[in-house]
């Protein structure tokens, strides 16, 4: 049991890195695109920021450990399966090129390996306490508020400086948006980084819950008991360098696809992008909702990209996109399933 407790870890860390390079596009995709940075330096403002961001609080992996599923039903392979799931997903998409959430990956991974733990018992999932509040309500509420805002910010800008000469213009925002893009960093890690600190200590909580599972651990070890589901600072420090890592691999992929493929971007609407989606998802981390980046920011650029007209936005992109959307939640949900299903007929999960 031990050792498949470790197997998890490695995996949620592996989860945690993939999740970095995965939705490093998120915060610098738009600085890339606007030629403000060099893909180089966006990676590293983002991997520093995105550092930061991830010590900043536990709201959100209280979210994921506690509010979802059922804990009784949890175990190591439950979890091995969730994660197997999104990775497997993220990957995927990530050949692709699709922006997709690696947030709703874990989400629906999560309930849908709880589900086959419960051999079927839909109680397992906590739908009108958490999944629906903090996960399927604002999967659509936070993507359409991200969209308002960026066109209604990008409306006053045009607005407020339409006597403004666009050489200025574009000097004084490739400036602002260094500020921009570190928010947005510093925001993505302190909401990203959080859902693996819960997975984390959902599975040491678990796993100490579980006897004898702990029984034979070395002293120097000792950390890893939890005898209450809480997060510890050395499950913060290491899924915060964990993901500063993977950010600092990059995904240049969905870099070109936010960056260049959805609308051509100049600064001052990279800077409009970054602020919005930055204030829409540190607002969520506030209240402890685990949202998707990748639908904010992704929604943002269009609202933003909207202000230059309907065709300014190439929508057959949008469309691959908002279609990776609708079926993370549902696809990783049955591939956890079908994941954990299969090791309990195997007798290796029961």
């Amino acid at each position: 049991m031990l050792t498949l407790v470790f197997c998890v870890l490695f995996v949620a860390l592996a989860f945690e890195f993939i999740n970095g390079f995965h939705d490093t596009a998120n915060a610098i995709a738009t600085s890339v695109g606007t030629k403000v940075l060099t893909p180089t330096q966006a990676i590293i403002l983002s991997t520093v920021f995105n550092l930061i961001g991830a010590l900043a609080g536990v709201a959100v992996a209280k979210t994921i450990g506690k509010d979802l599923v059922d804990a009784k039903f949890i175990s190591s392979v439950t979890i091995l399966a969730a994660l197997a799931s999104g990775i497997t997903w993220n990957l995927v998409t990530w050949y692709y090129g699709l922006p997709s959430s690696s947030s709703h990956a874990l989400f629906g991974g999560l309930c849908g390996a709880a589900l086959a733990s419960a051999h079927g018992n839909w109680q397992v999932i906590k739908w009108s306490t958490g999944l629906w509040p903090k996960v399927v309500k604002p999967m659509f509420l936070a993507p359409g508020t991200g969209f308002l805002l960026g066109f209604l910010v990008m409306t006053l800008l045009m607005l407020f400086l339409r006597r403004v000469r666009p050489r200025l213009v574009n000097l004084l925002f490739g400036k602002a948006q260094l500020v921009s893009a570190a928010w947005m960093s510093f925001e993505h890690g302190r909401n990203d980084a959080q859902k693996t600190m819960g997975i984390i200590a959902l599975t040491l909580f678990t796993a100490s819950s579980q006897q004898g599972t702990f029984d034979n651990l070395p002293s120097w070890l000792g950390f890893l008991r939890l005898s209450e589901f809480r997060i510890d600072l050395w499950i913060q420090i290491t899924c915060a360098i964990t993901m500063a890592a993977g950010t600092a691999v990059g995904g240049w992929k969905i870099i070109k696809t936010l960056g260049k493929h959805m609308v051509k971007l100049q600064p001052i609407h990279g800077f409009a992008a970054q602020s919005t989606a930055a204030a829409v998802i540190g607002f969520a981390t506030h209240w402890g909702i685990p949202l998707s980046t990748t639908h904010v920011i992704s929604s943002s650029i269009m609202g933003v990209g909207s202000t230059k007209g309907f065709n300014a936005v190439k929508w057959t992109v949008v469309e691959r996109m908002v279609w990776a959307w609708v079926m993370t939640l549902p696809i990783t949900a049955a591939l956890a399933w079908l994941i954990l299903t299969g090791l309990q007929l195997a007798g290796i999960a029961k």
